[in-house]
């Protein structure tokens, strides 16, 4: 993630640790954008987003809350941190520390993935930017939107 002194705007949010949370920080999401008419694809950070809290939900135990940040940067770019209390890094996303850019393809055909563990790989593939990184409760999951021409 840049750093926060270059933030235009940011907001953070608790959410459950239930289902309950994936249609809430789609609404989030959704809300924010709408409010800010920052000019990023709706659709792909709703998407993204709500695959980042699903997961956050499903895998780790516990009821601490998930909390979802989002940011707007001065470029007009979007970005989405979920964190969680399991330390344990997410497969397939670039580790902390790695060069930037984006994450290498795994060669999978998305046709050929089981259903379950569509979420990362839908995150490398539509985000300018996904990465994890280790907090002192566990981790954040992050990507990056960049701005669309209107």
């Amino acid at each position: 993630m840049p750093d926060p002194a270059s933030t235009t705007a940011s907001w953070r949010f608790a959410l459950p640790h239930t289902t309950a949370a994936v249609p809430l920080a789609r609404a989030l999401v959704r809300n924010t954008l709408a409010d800010t008419g920052a000019p990023v694809d709706g659709h792909t950070a709703e998407l993204l987003t709500a695959e980042l809290v699903a997961n956050a939900v499903q895998h780790t135990d516990g009821d601490e809350p998930i909390e979802l940040a989002v940011e707007l940067t001065p470029d007009g770019a979007w970005q989405v941190e979920v964190h969680d209390q399991d330390p344990n890094p997410p497969a397939g996303l670039r580790e902390p520390g790695a060069p930037t850019g984006p994450v290498a393809p795994t060669g999978a055909d998305p046709r050929e993935v089981p259903e379950r563990g569509r979420g990362l790989q839908l995150l490398r593939t539509l985000s300018a930017e996904a990465g994890y990184r280790p907090t002192r409760e566990g981790k954040a999951i992050w990507f990056r939107l960049p701005a669309t021409v209107r």
